[in-house]
């Protein structure tokens, strides 16, 4: 039985401590991978032939290559089966609309602590029917 794997793209170092520890808090047995960017992200794919993650997690403003590129760029791939979703701090209606039309799954405005983080993790990996945008549906999902 292989691991679900689960890839963060975001260059914030702190990020991607908050995101593994609220991936350790629901006891996910998984394989989390990060990426500090796109161009590193693409790199993934292109030296692991056969790379899919179950989950793509995305930052929008990282250096390099933004997430709407990578976003863009990864979807351009037919055989990727990911769910792919938005994870920022941008709450701006523009990009909301664009990484919709871009194709991402999910957005989710980073929330503000590890535990409401925690929880929509959980929602998102059970695979429960969810609203594309999950910033506004936050106090709906914390049971």
């Amino acid at each position: 039985m292989t691991l679900p794997t689960y890839l963060l793209v975001d260059d914030d170092v702190d990020d991607l401590e908050i995101f593994a520890l609220a991936m350790e808090d629901i006891c996910v047995p998984s394989q989390l991978i990060t990426a500090q960017n796109g161009l590193a992200a693409l790199s993934l794919f292109s030296d692991n032939p056969g790379f899919s993650p179950d989950f793509i997690f995305i930052d929008l403003n990282m250096p390099l290559m933004n997430g709407k590129q990578f976003l863009a760029a990864i979807k351009a791939m037919n055989d990727l089966k990911s769910t792919i979703i938005i994870y920022t701090t941008s709450s701006h209606p523009r990009d909301i609309k664009e990484t919709e039309s871009l194709g991402a799954s999910h957005y989710l405005v980073k929330p503000s602590n590890i535990d409401k983080l925690s929880k929509i993790l959980h929602k998102i990996f059970s695979k429960q029917p969810l609203p594309y945008l999950l910033h506004q549906e936050i106090k709906d999902l914390i049971v």
